[in-house]
């Protein structure tokens, strides 16, 4: 198993839109083929800044995740908004 955590952190006044890629980009994710989990967590301290939490089966499945159209697609609204940092890890 992989579990991602991608901290999202806003550039002032692009918070809205990058959470609702990150959503739009949830609900795509979670028909994906090897896909345990994923979902998107806001924080309660911080206005700008929101988790997207991911578990896959293994590498293979996540490389097919991270070539789909949507993700290009809705990875590339959230980046333009903010920063992302990635945390991997394998179990």
């Amino acid at each position: 198993m992989i579990r991602l955590n991608c901290f999202f952190k806003a550039n002032e006044g692009r918070y809205s839109e990058a959470l609702e890629a990150a959503i739009a980009l949830t609900a795509r994710s979670l028909n994906h083929k090897g896909c345990v989990a994923y979902d998107v967590f806001e924080s309660a301290t911080r206005p700008d800044i929101f988790m997207i939490c991911e578990t896959w089966e293994n590498q293979e499945v996540l490389d097919l995740h991270s070539a789909t159209p949507e993700f290009a697609e809705y990875v590339g609204i959230i980046e333009a908004c903010g920063q992302l940092k990635l945390e991997k890890f394998e179990f």
